[in-house]
């Protein structure tokens, strides 16, 4: 039996269905092996942290368990939740730079003069590494170089121009400006492929129906693309709230620039409260769930609705082609009636074998 069991398995390996079978899960196992290790695994043992009070080098018999100490400190305290403050400069340069990349998208998606070399420069920043970004922004704003020399030449006073990395009523927006400058192409090339897979048949169809270029915007582009947007809104959030390459580079989160991302790196790292850290991380991570699910469910039913209009727009659409069309049938109909009625008026026909009235004072042929 187990010969007979084990040459109906070599039998089934040895067929092309099972070496395919054998091939997938060999292709299938390896990243999600790596994916275990080094992310799920991870990821479990910094949730157990987060309720232990402890260090890097503590023992794991030393290890106190606080519970939910972490997370009550995670909202207590003014460096840890306060910093959360600072996610909304970075949400709405996020936002601004959504609308200007949508825009931009939209007019380079169609025939435009020099359009791919412009891409290129808008897209060229997100190549950069965001290290070297930072270093590039950190000597562009310091105070009498590269951006102040282009205000002097403009006519400022240096004296009246702010300190751009110091002053904490610009700094912020200093940095949420090179964050838009650096991620701007990624979300302008996604956004390019997606309006240019849409059928160009409804912008003709549009065009016929008399829509302008704003409502085909609106009732063609925006739901056919609402994917990427949502997408795109998605990262934007997620890149919003963790936000550390330029305000760590540029400031080291000095003046008020200090994100939750840096202030949880100075917490694990030169505090070394690892379950407090841990609790901020998993933190994050709900905050960014809960909008990202959010977001997604609105954008789904506003989505659902504008659809809804667009397909009625084309419904309408169908609808009046055919009464035209019925129309012209009716018309051509009754052309051709009148044109026989008229020509039986004058004694004239097409009706092969009848001869055609003659006039009174002709005489008739009846040959």
């Amino acid at each position: 039996m187990a010969n007979k069991k084990q040459s109906g398995f070599g039998k089934w390996a040895s067929s092309r269905k099972g070496q395919q079978v054998i091939i997938c899960a060999a292709f299938a196992i390896i990243p999600l092996l790596l994916l275990l290790v080094f992310t799920y695994i991870p990821f479990g043992e910094m949730v157990k942290f987060s309720f232990y009070k402890m260090k890097y080098t503590t023992p794991v018999e030393k290890r106190e368990f606080v519970g939910l100490a972490n997370y009550i400190d995670v909202f207590t305290r003014k460096d840890c939740f306060g910093a959360l403050k600072l996610s909304l400069y970075y949400i709405v340069g996020a936002l601004v730079q959504l609308v200007l990349a949508l825009f931009l998208a939209t007019l380079l998606s169609f025939k435009v003069k020099g359009g791919n070399l412009f891409k290129g420069f808008i897209f060229f920043p997100y190549l950069i590494s965001g290290i070297a970004v930072g270093f590039i922004f950190k000597f562009f704003f310091t105070r009498g170089f590269v951006f102040d020399s282009i205000l002097q030449l403009c006519g400022f006073s240096l004296d009246n121009l702010p300190y751009w990395l110091k002053d904490q009523s610009v700094n912020n927006w200093t940095l949420v400006s090179t964050s838009v400058w650096r991620y701007l192409g990624q979300m302008m090339v996604l956004f390019i492929g997606a309006i240019m897979s849409v059928d160009a048949e409804l912008y003709e169809a549009a065009e016929l129906d008399g829509a302008n270029k704003f409502q085909q915007f609106k009732y063609i582009i925006l739901p056919s693309i609402k994917t990427i947007v949502t997408l795109n809104v998605i990262l934007a959030i997620t890149g919003s709230l963790s936000a550390f390459e330029q305000p760590f580079v540029i400031t080291t989160g000095a003046n008020g620039t200090g994100t939750y991302f840096i202030i949880m790196n100075k917490i694990a790292h030169t505090s070394q409260k690892v379950g407090l850290a841990s609790a901020m991380a998993v933190v994050l991570l709900l905050i960014i769930l809960i909008c990202a699910l959010r977001f997604r469910s609105c954008s789904l039913s506003t989505s659902s609705r504008i659809q809804a209009q667009m397909m009625r727009v084309i419904r309408q659409k169908k609808l009046r082609k055919k009464q035209e069309r019925d129309t012209k049938k009716y018309v051509k109909q009754m052309a051709a009636s009148a044109k026989g009625a008229s020509n039986m008026a004058r004694g004239k026909t097409d009706v092969p074998g009848i001869a055609p009235i003659k006039e009174k004072n002709e005489p008739l042929d009846i040959m």
